[in-house]
């Protein structure tokens, strides 16, 4: 049995990170592979603000009080602190990872990826820039990526941060090179010479609604008998304006507005649960507002009706205009992407042709198989 390990976003607290990790975990273990979880020492992040240094638990303190200024009810605030505080302790034992870190473990092989491994130009100092997350000082006898995004970082900011040659260099090192957008794509290809494939994220890749027995069923959930829109959309990122437009449009169908991942000003209620509930809870959504990229993912899994809210980058600003693009173009659902919220209605009133996506998710999951069983 080959000892493989993947070395991915599993430690952030995010349901898309866990259900990613999750899903790529069991695409490999289905396979017949013994998967380990590899860690990654955090560094200083390239792009810095001037934020002091502070001590961990001061931090903690930080965000907390941070949480508690989101325009959203008080009661929402409260739960979501919790949700960050307990969501490591309650879930991440579901990917078989606990409070001591693996780093650089011998393996047959080691899988860089999914989700923005490689964006090494950001100032996030949870993920910090770390040459680990490009393979080195790696011990495997093979290194292979899997759907790896380069996120917001471009060949212009490699160059501005003067990383393009080192990147490079570790971008040599690997067997095989597999993305999931077309900046990453471009990238790799300038700095390789040689061009990647391209794989979707593990989310679509994996059959959650169709062999994951961990999700609940719709009648487990609360509120399950209320009809509802989730608003899955990261605290802070939904302005006035968005709120009531989504407000008014969930009023006008008769719909409660059920908050996600993040704390918002127009939601009915928090939902804090479990990654695998999540999926329950789109999947008995009557409709989806998001502006993430696993949002987009939750929605069209479930067959949700759903609009999705492009925004631009701004400077070191975190956009997402690039990888939604991207990933709605490959599924053929480009229309259900707005940059202007008072179009929500006209959008949800469009319907979806999840038959032709499903054609499109079957053939991606087949080469997927092929890529993993190929270079593992």
């Amino acid at each position: 049995m080959a000892k493989t390990g993947i070395l991915s976003m599993q430690r952030i607290i995010n349901y898309g990170s866990f259900l990613q990790a999750y899903a790529l975990k069991t695409l490999l273990e289905e396979s017949g592979h013994d998967v380990q979880f590899v860690d990654y020492h955090v560094g200083k992040p390239l792009v810095q603000e001037t934020v002091k240094k502070e001590n961990p638990l001061m931090k903690k303190i930080r965000k907390g009080f941070e949480a508690l200024r989101y325009d959203a009810p008080l009661m929402h605030r409260v739960q979501f602190i919790l949700y960050k505080k307990n969501f490591a302790k309650k879930y991440f034992s579901e990917l078989g990872i606990g409070e001591n870190f693996n780093y650089s473990p011998k393996l047959d092989t080691l899988v860089i990826g999914s989700d923005e491994v490689f964006n090494c130009v950001q100032k996030n100092p949870n993920v910090g820039y770390s040459p680990e997350l490009f393979g080195k000082n790696h011990r495997a006898k093979k290194l292979i990526s899997y759907a790896a995004s380069f996120g917001n970082t471009t060949s212009e900011k490699l160059e501005q941060y003067k990383k393009t040659e080192e990147i490079a260099g570790l971008l040599q090192g690997f067997d095989a090179i597999s993305v999931r957008d077309n900046n990453s794509g471009h990238i790799v290809e300038k700095l390789t010479g040689k061009a990647p494939q391209y794989h979707l994220d593990p989310v679509l890749a994996y059959d959650y609604m169709g062999k994951c027995d961990k999700i609940p069923s719709g009648e487990t959930l609360k509120g399950y008998h209320e009809k509802y829109l989730i608003l899955y959309a990261y605290s802070g990122r939904i302005s006035a304006r968005e709120a009531s437009v989504i407000r008014a449009y969930a009023k006008k169908q008769g719909w409660k507005i059920y908050a996600i991942g993040g704390v918002h000003p127009c939601a009915d209620r928090y939902i804090d649960c479990s990654p695998f509930e999540v999926l329950a809870y789109f999947g008995n959504a009557q409709a989806v507002v998001t502006d993430t990229f696993h949002g987009s993912i939750f929605s069209v899994i479930t067959k949700r009706k759903f609009v999705t809210i492009v925004r631009k980058s701004v400077g070191i600003s975190y956009g997402n205009e690039e990888k939604l693009s991207d990933l709605l173009q490959r599924l053929g659902l480009s229309d259900r992407m707005t940059a202007d919220v008072e179009s929500v209605g006209d959008i949800m009133e469009q319907e979806i042709d999840y038959q032709a996506v499903d054609v499109i998710l079957e053939t991606e999951r087949q080469r997927t198989r092929e890529y993993l069983e190929s270079q593992i």
